[in-house]
């Protein structure tokens, strides 16, 4: 058995003792520089920064302003979803995704968010993880950050970590106000009925998920959501029986040619169509938010940011 101190024993109860050992020696070796996040294109981050390359890239075409405009312009965009087995009391349910906040980018972000979700009103709110914008200095700034945004939320709220989280940062944000759920399941309340919430750790880097652990307080046969930082695991995810899948990740793009079209996204292997969002992986409905804030550069393009806010339908 691990030597565990008491915050950190806590932990382990909840994710499981041997997943926590392993994330948190994948947290030291990241900080030591052992280990790097980026996959596919931005694996070339290990010599030449891609954040550095695309400011310089916006720069020389005359997009700078343009794209930090967009960074700014946070949208809300409503999609229906129609959940076997939903209880009848849930049918109407607003259910707010934020995602990929990334909160210590740039000041202007937080207002930019907190203006968004003011003027979206829901019965409950996600987060599907990345509060902070590099993946391994002080997350302090970002937890800050965080605590005034959350008690705009619905008090209907919980959230999962990213690859961008340490999992100290959990302690913080439940002192906040924002219960995480790592491999962990909460029920939504609505009239008497209830609606289960899965939530997975970050499969991306950590891969610290499980399905299984995270599903297993669930009543059987009974529709659940689940939140997931990455759609990278859709398929391992199909085959637990989840309704729904919300993710994040990918930004859509974050920067994209006319007509949303993505120049690299920040996963290794990946179906087109679960890059952004809606899509289907067996029975399992899933949907991939082009993300609420931005990474490495205050910018977008042709992928405007959004709080996206799920209608939930009683369905077949």
């Amino acid at each position: 058995m691990l030597e565990l101190a008491e915050p950190y024993r806590r932990l382990a109860d909840r994710i499981g003792e041997d997943v926590l050992a392993a994330r948190l020696l994948r947290q030291a070796s990241h900080v030591a520089r052992l280990t790097h996040q980026g996959e596919g294109f931005f694996a070339i981050e290990k010599f030449v920064s891609v954040d550095r390359l695309a400011g310089i890239a916006l720069t020389l075409s005359g997009l700078s302003r343009a794209a930090f405009r967009n960074f700014l312009d946070i949208r809300t965009v409503e999609r229906e979803w129609w959940i076997p087995g939903l209880p009848p009391a849930f049918d109407g349910f607003r259910l707010l995704q934020l995602t990929d906040l990334h909160l210590d980018l740039h000041p202007a972000i937080v207002p930019a968010i907190a203006a968004a979700v003011r003027r979206t009103p829901h019965d409950a709110a996600v987060i599907t993880g990345d509060f902070r914008n590099s993946t391994d200095q002080d997350y302090t700034p970002s937890l800050e950050a965080a605590r005034g945004l959350v008690p705009l939320l619905s008090p209907q709220r919980m959230g999962i970590l990213g690859n961008h989280d340490f999992i100290e940062i959990t302690w913080g944000l439940e002192e906040a106000g924002l219960p995480i759920l790592l491999n962990e399941a909460r029920p939504l309340t609505r009239e008497g009925s209830e609606l289960w919430v899965a939530g997975v750790d970050d499969p991306h880097f950590y891969r610290s998920h499980d399905f299984a652990r995270a599903r297993r307080a669930v009543p059987p046969g009974a529709p659940c959501i689940l939140l997931c930082h990455t759609p990278e695991a859709a398929d391992e995810a199909a085959s637990h029986g989840f309704s729904l899948m919300l993710c994040g990740h990918t930004h859509g793009g974050q920067l994209c040619l006319p007509g949303g079209i993505p120049v690299v996204v920040p996963v290794r292997k990946l179906p087109r169509e679960r890059i952004s969002g809606r899509w289907k992986c067996g029975e399992m409905q899933g949907f991939t938010s082009p993300g609420t804030g931005s990474c490495g550069l205050p910018a977008r393009l042709n992928c405007p940011p959004e709080i996206s806010l799920h209608i939930l339908r009683t369905g077949n």
